[in-house]
């Protein structure tokens, strides 16, 4: 059960809002765990669960980036506006607002630890640790290893997906059937999805604008702006302790999370056995365990 939010409100960002949930009280001797949701254009519903922790005395904050969930919604914005950078300065507003840029961790979760491993490369004055769950360290190592796992689907699954792209009727109800096939396997193997899922779903369906134009019509046709992000080449700038998290089956394979391992200073990795690109809902104990357990160790 998630647990209920203490507080909620909104952050200004450049004359837009970002809405923000905590759980606990920010007065707490542990420090805050901020956690940032995937897509890009996703929301934090889906990672709510990751509240659990905070039944330790441990604050814990989501927050729906900007152009998703509670958050303005900015559908006219094109590339030029939806960038890296955009959504850096929205955490470091966020941070700031909340009162705790001097002192927090922070989880991303697959283009969430995107984000995370852009901040960390800063090396932030406040981030104590860092948790990369579910995140490739490359778009083009993510691509790759989707076409590998593409062409393990059944091939009338497969000839469906690549009918569909070089026509480019993603919305076809065919090729939207065949997607959910490598979803199920890949993305999270719990289905149907629990209710914070769904809602996530709910809000992309009806808002998809982030997402389109960030990443694609979906997790592994990827034809948007982060098409060529890598961060391979800086991840060795990442000072702070950093967590590694993925699943066995996950979208983002070993191969696409290696450079992290093999190039940030201070680093370890678990991967869990049953569970794909959401091991807080497919297997929430454990993750759990693991998770409040590296942060207790920086407290």
């Amino acid at each position: 059960m998630i647990p209920a939010a203490s507080s909620e409100g909104f952050a200004p960002f450049l004359g837009y809002q970002t809405w923000y949930r905590i759980t606990g009280d920010l007065s707490s001797d542990l420090t805050p765990l901020v956690v940032a949701h995937g897509g890009p254009g996703a929301t934090s519903d889906y990672v709510w669960s990751i509240a659990t922790i905070a039944r330790t005395g441990r604050p814990v904050i989501h927050y729906d980036q900007l152009g998703s969930g509670r958050s303005t919604h900015l559908r006219d914005k094109g590339a030029e506006f939806w960038t890296v950078d955009l959504f850096l300065r929205e955490l470091d507003f966020l941070l700031e607002h909340l009162g705790i840029a001097d002192n927090y961790y922070f989880l991303g979760q697959s283009w969430g630890g995107m984000l995370g491993a852009e901040h960390g490369i800063r090396q932030p004055r406040g981030l104590r640790a860092l948790v990369l769950s579910n995140s490739p360290a490359s778009m083009d190592l993510w691509v790759s290893e989707a076409n590998r796992l593409r062409a393990e689907l059944p091939p009338e699954v497969n000839e469906t997906l690549k009918r569909h792209e070089a026509a480019g009727t993603y919305n076809d109800p065919e090729y939207l059937a065949a997607t959910e096939v490598f979803n199920a396997k890949h993305v999270c193997r719990v289905v149907p999805g629990p209710p914070e899922v769904q809602k996530t779903h709910e809000y992309m369906a009806d808002d998809s604008t982030v997402y389109n134009v960030m990443n694609g019509p979906n997790e592994f046709h990827v034809i948007g702006t982060l098409r060529t992000w890598s961060v391979v080449d800086r991840v060795q700038h990442i000072a702070a302790p950093t967590l590694l998290l993925s699943g066995r089956y996950d979208e983002a394979t070993p191969a696409t999370i290696q450079p992290f391992m093999d190039n940030i200073p201070d680093v370890r990795w678990v991967i869990f056995e049953d569970s794909s690109h959401e091991p807080f809902i497919e297997e929430p104990d454990p993750y759990f365990a693991v998770l409040e357990a590296f942060l207790a160790e920086h407290d």
